[in-house]
């Protein structure tokens, strides 16, 4: 099984402007997660970007750069434009990391791209880990998903789902005991055959209302298959917060 890993880095960010360059420890924080991602079994890592700033950030480190276009409107139409790029075969596999997760652990990566190698039914796979805070699972800031038996994904919802009528009618705000809800976390593992067709695929409803493009493939009836991991991931970088948290690991590390 091999695979291909693709990092996104869009320099615009909302909440912490030209995030992919900010220093951790020396480093730019898009260098930071290549390096993690070098240690997982990937046979080549590319950074898609839409700024020659990033290209030129990263060239020093050796790594790997296709320049995008800059008006992308999600991160998937990204990576499909890279996919189209390299000119990869419609069976290749191909992993997404976002570049603001240098604390990404490789073993993951390892595993959506397993998972999707097992499901030759499926056209993405990702990653889920249970809840274990009610004050999260009620943020609709975090995505979570509900699976059916098989392990593929039903739905992704900012809405606390499933919901436990009858449990949270006794204790609202609490998680339902014996219930165990699932966090969706945002790496992928893709098909090139799909993210060839990804831009052309319809912007349903659900996806315009819930702001989750990974309900396009599922509102087009492709299917998504969900690794669970016992453990949470480490920290992303979101917020001027976060970055400092993430810096304050480096420097305990180095």
């Amino acid at each position: 099984m091999s695979f291909i890993a693709i990092i996104p880095a869009r320099l615009a960010s909302t909440r912490l402007p030209n995030k992919p360059l900010a220093d951790i420890m020396g480093k730019p924080m898009i260098v930071r997660t290549a390096e993690q991602v070098q240690k997982a079994n990937a046979k080549a890592i590319y950074i898609a970007t839409d700024s020659t700033q990033v290209i030129d950030a990263v060239q020093p480190y050796g790594l790997k750069t296709l320049l995008t276009r800059d008006d992308h409107a999600t991160g998937t139409d990204r990576l499909a434009e890279a996919v189209a790029q390299l000119g990869l075969d419609d069976n290749e596999i191909v992993v997404n990391i976002q570049g603001d997760e240098p604390l990404i652990l490789p073993e993951l990566i390892d595993a959506v791209a397993q998972q999707l190698h097992q499901q030759p039914n499926s056209a993405i796979a990702t990653v889920a880990t249970p809840y274990t805070s009610s004050e999260t699972f009620f943020d609709p800031n975090s995505v979570k998903v509900v699976c059916g038996l098989s392990g593929q994904a039903l739905y992704f919802s900012r809405a606390p789902i499933p919901w436990a009528r009858d449990a949270l009618q006794q204790q609202p705000n609490q998680l339902a005991e014996g219930l165990t809800p699932l966090h969706h976390i945002g790496i992928y593992a893709y098909r090139v055959s799909f993210l060839r067709q990804f831009p052309n695929l319809a912007r349903g409803p659900l996806e315009t209302f819930e702001s989750l493009e990974q309900l396009r493939a599922l509102e087009n009836g492709y299917t998504i298959s969900v690794f669970v991991t016992p453990t949470a991931p480490a920290l992303g970088v979101d917020t001027p917060t976060d970055l400092d948290k993430v810096r304050e690991i480096f420097k305990n590390r180095l």
